[in-house]
């Protein structure tokens, strides 16, 4: 994911983002613009397709929503007001129970479940850096989806708002998911 080319040391804010061109994508974290440029291969839109059928069946009667990207997640600081946060990414997939973090331009505030499917330009993006920052935020659930290995890995935050040991999953599961009760995802149908 290539940085902003024509000022790589400044730091953005998410004032900034809303005046880029609407033809681009990008994410700030910690207020450095990452491209998210090329579009993600058909085998990233199958998994994503097929992971947001199962959660939205599952949520059609609940309180909770999922969304697909793109869809603008702000996630300030805690000293920061939403249009001076410099962390702006667009996940994969996001289930947001709390009505209230969404307004017309997406998601402020920390989603419940993200799910990011790894492409190989963005395999260190998902697996630290933005890992750090759900973490950060209190993400309940973050899952990497790894389209080569067919394996989904979750964290989950624990007490002390760290995520604990990931749980890993392989094509032939199903994920009993835990902050949706009652949902199971059949990863068989996935891969």
């Amino acid at each position: 994911m290539p940085l902003l080319q024509n000022e790589p040391d400044r730091i953005f804010t998410y004032k900034d983002y809303l005046t880029w061109n609407d033809n681009e994508r990008w994410e700030l974290i910690n207020g450095m613009a990452y491209n998210m440029a090329p579009a993600p291969s058909v085998n990233h839109q199958r998994i994503s397709r097929q992971l947001l059928l199962q959660i939205g069946i599952f949520l059609s009667d609940k309180p909770c929503e999922v969304f697909s990207a793109p869809l603008d997640v702000i996630l300030p600081a805690t000293d920061e007001e939403y249009e001076d946060s410099k962390n702006v990414v667009q996940p994969d997939i996001v289930v947001i129970c709390d009505s209230s973090r969404l307004d017309e331009k997406g998601c402020k505030g920390s989603p419940d479940l993200i799910i990011e499917i790894v492409s190989p330009s963005s395999a260190s993006m998902d697996n630290i850096k933005k890992m750090k920052l759900y973490e950060k935020n209190g993400v309940k659930e973050y899952w990497i989806v790894h389209p080569i290995y067919k394996i989904v890995t979750i964290y989950k935050i624990t007490e002390n708002g760290l995520y604990g040991k990931p749980e890993i999953y392989s094509e032939e599961d199903k994920i009993e998911v835990e902050l949706l009760k009652g949902l199971s995802v059949d990863l068989s149908l996935v891969f």
